[in-house]
């Protein structure tokens, strides 16, 4: 029974502790891959732009239409 509260002791306590690992790995980027994102993010923005700015006009040249017909 003792080894059982003990083994049950150490799994709880090993969540805890900080274990080494090694935090020396560099991760690298490519700059392309970056750059490529942002272009992409841009693209994306205009479009959602000139989406918003169609349906805007169109809600607002129906609700004309609706109000002064």
């Amino acid at each position: 029974m003792k080894n059982l509260v003990n083994s049950v002791k150490q799994k709880l306590a090993s969540k805890y502790t900080v274990s080494e690992r090694p935090q020396n790995t560099s991760r690298s980027t490519d700059i392309n891959v970056l750059l490529n994102r942002v272009k992409l993010d841009r693209k994306k923005e205009s479009r959602k732009k000139l989406y918003f700015s169609a349906a805007a006009s169109t809600s607002l040249i129906l609700f004309g239409l609706a109000i002064f017909s």
